[in-house]
């Protein structure tokens, strides 16, 4: 489909590939932050896993290690909370999370701008590193990755997609126009869609069998920290609404704003 703009005669297309760039720069920091990373010895990339992967003995203590005594000290007891979602510990971890950060996050980016994007995929980070400490205290295992701060976008998303008009509004007979739909979806009213249920439901049940058995999507037997991930998705979902003020149209009035416009310039 298009759209004709009758005040500069000219057809617009959406362009194949926008990832909005907040999106993109995210991307960008985790792919850099892998290469440098992958490119040092064992050793050095065990240390900066140690020191900006995300332990809960560093603020929980634990039995036999002095309180102060952990690689980076007190800048990395501070960055711990946010470091450790850059860092991945392998290609197939690092091409999941960017697979749906771009899915999440895009819908989530374009309806709450930069600004309050990033603002709100840092608290989803943090709190799902603080939700995965409380099941793990005194625990010197070391949590790395992005999902803890996607399944974040992914509770924020589970808030409007499903919304008419909206990118999955036709699920419910909607026509999906492109647009962030603006309604305020509350919480309860969130949970009361039957597909915002099942959609939660499923990744919740999803994350567990995984967590519980080990095993990856890509049929590996790995370490998953679904704790991480439960408590970014219930951050994600129990607090959108303080990043998602409700915005006005052109005319002043509550409306529609959408994605933004393309426009082909000769």
């Amino acid at each position: 489909m298009s759209e004709f703009d009758p005040t500069q005669g000219v057809r617009k297309e959406p362009p194949a590939f926008n990832v909005p760039s907040v999106i993109l720069g995210l991307l960008s920091a985790m792919w850099l932050v892998y290469a440098l990373v992958s490119f040092e010895d064992m050793q050095t990339q065990i240390n900066v896993m140690a020191q900006y992967g995300f332990m809960p003995a560093r603020y929980t203590g634990t039995e036999g290690v002095v309180y102060g005594n952990f690689p980076g000290g007190l800048l990395s007891d501070i960055l711990g909370f946010v470091s450790y979602a850059f860092l991945h510990g392998s290609l197939t971890h690092i091409l999941l999370n960017s697979v749906w950060l771009v899915v999440f996050g895009t819908p989530v980016a374009r309806r709450i701008g930069v600004v309050r994007f990033l603002s709100f995929y840092l608290v989803c980070a943090a709190l799902a590193a603080i939700f995965h400490m409380m099941l793990h205290v005194g625990s010197t295992g070391v949590v790395i990755g992005a999902s803890g701060a996607v399944s974040g976008l992914m509770g924020g998303a589970a808030r409007f997609i499903f919304l008419t008009p909206g990118p999955l509004g036709a699920l419910q007979g909607g026509t999906p126009n492109g647009q962030a739909p603006r309604a305020q979806a509350t919480l309860f009213q969130s949970l009361s869609d039957r597909r915002t249920l099942i959609f939660v439901g499923l990744w919740v049940g999803l994350n567990f069998l995984f967590g519980v058995s080990g095993l990856s999507p890509n049929g590996a037997t790995v370490s998953i920290a679904w704790e991480a991930h439960l408590g970014g998705f219930l951050a994600g979902l129990l607090l959108f609404g303080f990043f998602d003020p409700l915005q006005r149209s052109a005319s002043g009035g509550p409306g529609n704003v959408g994605y933004g416009e393309w426009r082909d310039k000769k």
